[in-house]
């Protein structure tokens, strides 16, 4: 159950769980464009890490066991007056615990460290194949308002 899940922000003991995670849920744009070695993922997270405007999180379950991450992003803009947005990136839930409430209190979480920031919107992109992310967002009250586009540079 969610109840027994704490969200943290991650630390480099959780990375192989982490890329683990998103790895599994790749979808066809991703496939074989991964690498296969957890390691090679390292600097990236470190930068994550370091830079001031986004975190990684991990949800755990209470033996420790990564079950979730997600990556929040306080972007800057002039609308609204100037507010953050924030942008939700690699929401994922181990496949064995999907429908135990835990993507629901990953973002939850993230909804809190927006209100927190005082920024105006919480948005993120879903790629069309996951049909069940689509109606997950949308049971957590985020609508479809955009197209977007994306061009892949490798």
């Amino acid at each position: 159950m969610s109840r027994q899940i704490s969200i943290e922000k991650a630390r480099p003991e959780h990375l192989e769980s982490i890329v683990s995670i998103i790895n599994a849920g790749a979808t066809t744009v991703r496939k074989d464009r991964e690498f296969a070695d957890w390691q090679d993922y390292r600097p990236a997270f470190e930068a994550l890490r370091e830079a001031p405007e986004c975190d990684i999180y991990v949800a755990l379950s209470e033996s420790g066991e990564v079950v979730g991450t997600f990556q929040i992003h306080f972007l800057k803009g002039v609308a609204f007056k100037g507010r953050p947005r924030v942008e939700l990136e690699s929401v994922h839930v181990r496949a064995n615990r999907r429908g135990a409430g835990i993507g629901r209190k990953m973002v939850e979480h993230a909804e809190r460290l927006a209100a927190a920031a005082n920024a105006c919107i919480i948005q993120l992109t879903s790629n069309r194949e996951r049909e069940g992310s689509h109606l997950f967002y949308r049971r957590l009250g985020f609508e479809q308002s955009h197209l977007g586009y994306k061009k892949m540079l490798m």
